[in-house]
């Protein structure tokens, strides 16, 4: 009998708040009307173990549609919440009462947002509602927003709005943007959602290609090769190939491969994925970390000669099995192979972003397997070398603000002669005193200059003397062989 008016009671409420609803949508003003009407649905959840039965009444008569945005969807982040985000937060800055100030990450500048949890937005004389809200379903901080709209602009509103939404956003983020460099976590520090998987600080290198030491031949056809790149989106998908692209930087250290990467993300407003290989622990974590990077960014492997045994990987054989027995544990744990590697960047996986440009760096590329650095793959081989005259010019207009000087006959001759790094040659050109003295800079790096000369040739003597002597050495055993 008390059951029986239990349910009796909770119908007699639930038809009351029905019959309210129905109320307010006739007599009450629309925005006053959503505002009680929420309030009715708040109360309806009360009854928690009738919560499914109300959402069927209210889906039944309520004339308003709700879409959710989560932040993640399933395992991956949702790039519509970011741009819904950027726009919901630039809606009507400038006339609300209430706002809400913040540096953020990626950011050039202060952002000025509405500090509401729900903001209201026109669409063509049509209002809708966006709702930020935590996600029920995750014991961490992720959220969702909530659109909220009238059932008769359905079309509307999934449409040309949400696209319109959409474009606003990630013009609003391009046009803030401050370049990031990446770096990949440990897989250990993850967690449960990609968010983890890389860690990010402004980039604020000043390279350009106007102050890289760098010929100006080469440096203009790199240029030309990145502005055709950019450009080429329709290119590309008329060839059906991934739109991306690979440069192999190689050279002696010290000669310029860092900062032409850094010359490379300032002139594309790329940010920067700096990939440590040596912290994957396999092909699977390699490849969930090139599906969290962004489309329009520079992913760089620096040094790969020394990133793992993936250079010779596929002249060397596998080991036996008593070698990798005595091994040590924690010597290696990394297992990312050479076809991982291959498969990052030009296999199926390549292609789940758009815009990509992938930079090996090298000292060795001798060392480097065929098959890693083949066109299509590094479509662009670069050299840098040492330090050309030309280079020389750029770093003294960039360090003692010089277009031509008595001592630069000299220094040219010397570096034809001489083999000098951009960084060293630099090195000497910096100024040790406060106030810029050019001639004093200059003679420092001529006397630089001549001491690795003279280096050089000793160093040139010493090995045609060991030669000579191992020479006579060989002479010396075959005689003695023959007698």
């Amino acid at each position: 009998m008390m059951i029986g008016d239990s349910w009796a009671q909770i119908g007699s409420t639930i038809a009351g708040l029905m019959f309210t609803l129905a109320t307010l949508q006739q007599f009450f003003p629309h925005q006053l009307r959503l505002s009680l009407q929420q309030f009715v649905l708040a109360s309806l959840q009360q009854f928690s173990f009738v919560q499914k039965l109300c959402d069927k009444f209210v889906n039944l008569f309520s004339p308003y549609i709700h879409i959710t945005f989560p932040e993640y969807s399933g395992y991956w982040s949702n790039q519509a919440f970011d741009a819904i985000e950027t726009y919901v937060g630039a809606l009507s800055t400038t006339k609300a009462s209430l706002l809400k100030g913040s540096l953020v990450q990626n950011s050039k500048a202060l952002v000025l947002t509405r500090d509401d949890r729900k903001v209201c937005d026109e669409f063509n004389a049509v209002q809708v509602w966006w709702v930020l809200e935590p996600s029920p379903t995750s014991s961490s901080e992720d959220k969702y927003f909530q659109l909220i709209f009238h059932r008769q602009h359905r079309d509307l509103i999934t449409g040309s709005y949400l696209d319109h939404v959409i474009e606003q956003g990630k013009a609003i983020q391009a046009k803030n943007k401050q370049r990031r460099l990446y770096t990949n976590n440990p897989s250990e520090n993850w967690g449960s959602y990609k968010k983890n998987l890389w860690s990010d600080i402004a980039f604020e290198s000043p390279a350009t290609f106007q102050t890289i030491a760098m010929d100006p031949n080469k440096k203009e056809e790199i240029i030309n090769d990145l502005v055709s790149f950019s450009k080429g989106k329709e290119y590309y998908m008329k060839l059906g190939k991934p739109w991306k692209r690979g440069y192999l930087l190689y050279g002696p250290p010290g000669t310029g491969k860092s900062t032409t990467i850094a010359a490379m993300a300032n002139f594309l407003n790329y940010d920067i994925y700096d990939l440590e290989l040596t912290t994957v622990k396999n092909n699977t974590e390699l490849r969930k970390l090139l599906a969290e990077t962004s489309s329009k960014s520079i992913i760089v492997i620096e040094d790969i000669d020394c990133s793992l045994d993936v250079t010779g990987e596929r002249k060397k054989g596998r080991p036996k099995s008593n070698e990798k027995e005595t091994e040590p544990e924690n010597e290696k744990t990394s297992k990312v192979t050479l076809s991982g590697i291959l498969n990052f960047i030009d296999g199926t996986w390549s292609a789940c972003g758009t815009g990509r440009i992938f930079v090996f760096t090298t000292n060795h590329i001798d060392k480097l397997d065929p098959a890693l650095i083949r066109r299509g793959r590094m479509d662009m081989h670069i050299e840098l070398s040492y330090c050309s005259f030309e280079a020389f010019k750029i770093l003294a207009k960039n360090y003692l603000d010089v277009d031509s000087h008595d001592l630069f006959e000299k220094i040219g001759i010397l570096l034809k002669e001489t083999e000098m790094t951009p960084a060293d040659v630099a090195e000497n050109l910096m100024p040790k005193r406060e106030k810029k003295d050019p001639d004093a800079c200059l003679n420092s790096l001529i006397q630089a200059l001549e001491d690795a000369k003279e280096k050089a040739k000793l160093k040139a003597e010493k090995e045609k003397n060991i030669k000579i002597n191992k020479g006579k050495n060989m002479k010396f055993y075959a005689k003695r062989l023959l007698f």
